[in-house]
């Protein structure tokens, strides 16, 4: 089996307007809703810890309520979406 090498494009030379910054927490926030509907689609629900044999997770909870660090992890993958979509030469307009 080969092993995996991820090349993501680099978006380090890329600096979001301040403008974004609802649109971030915004992304953010439907990134952990979707990723949560997901879960309990496919038989997951909340637990004091994570546990997979039994499909519990402590993040099955609205956004307003994880932890900043679940919080950031969201933004960060809201984040390098918005400046891939820069990157690849679109422009972001209200």
């Amino acid at each position: 089996m080969k092993t995996y090498n991820p090349k993501p494009l680099d978006t380090s030379d890329v600096n979001l307007p301040v403008e974004l910054a609802d649109l971030i927490e915004k992304m953010a926030e439907n990134v952990h809703e979707v990723w949560a509907q997901n879960r309990i689609n496919q038989g997951w629900s909340y637990g004091i810890e994570r546990n997979d044999e039994l499909k519990q997770h402590p993040c099955l909870i609205p956004y307003n309520q994880l932890p900043e660090t679940e919080k950031e992890y969201d933004r960060d993958t809201s984040v390098e979406t918005l400046k891939l979509i820069l990157k690849l030469g679109f422009k972001i307009t209200k």
